[in-house]
């Protein structure tokens, strides 16, 4: 199966397990533009027990998210213009001023979803309401994506 994720990456999952789950979800949410959810069916795929995985993923990807928040609020308006160079980017500033903590009910689309975690912290969203969004959205989608490709 191809699941547009790079040999390395697909090497590195099936041969550390749960730690590469964890570093990979992290990493998605961050700097490289990889899906997240490909990671954990990716992983699926190549016999990974499916707790673990679900778990493993559900953290790395939440840590990745709460990265970006972070990232937002330190750094705060000068990353304004870097975001506004991708639409998604573009888009995410644009909800978070107009929707605030409605728009993280967004955050776990793909291109999307992490601008919008980044703009969160630029914007001072509640940290507590971003967590308990955020988090959970991440966490039942992988749980969607783990029940659909366990029944296929």
């Amino acid at each position: 199966m191809n699941f547009d994720l790079p040999t390395w990456m697909l090497e590195f999952i099936n041969n550390y397990g749960t730690i590469a789950l964890f570093v990979t979800s992290f990493i998605a949410a961050t700097i490289l533009p990889a899906s997240s959810a490909a990671i954990l069916v990716a992983a699926l795929a190549v016999g990974a027990a499916p707790v673990p995985s679900l778990i493993a993923c559900s953290i790395g990807n939440s840590a990745g998210c709460a990265f970006n928040y972070g990232l937002g609020y330190i750094i705060g308006k000068p990353l304004i213009p870097k975001l506004e160079k991708s639409k998604g980017g573009k888009k995410a500033i644009h909800y978070i001023q107009k929707y605030g903590t409605w728009s993280l009910l967004i955050s776990w689309t793909p291109i999307l979803g992490d601008p919008i975690t980044i703009a969160a912290g630029i914007f001072r969203i509640n940290i507590i309401k971003f967590v308990i969004i955020v988090f959970s959205l991440r966490i039942i989608g992988y749980c969607i994506i783990a029940a659909y490709f366990l029944r296929a």
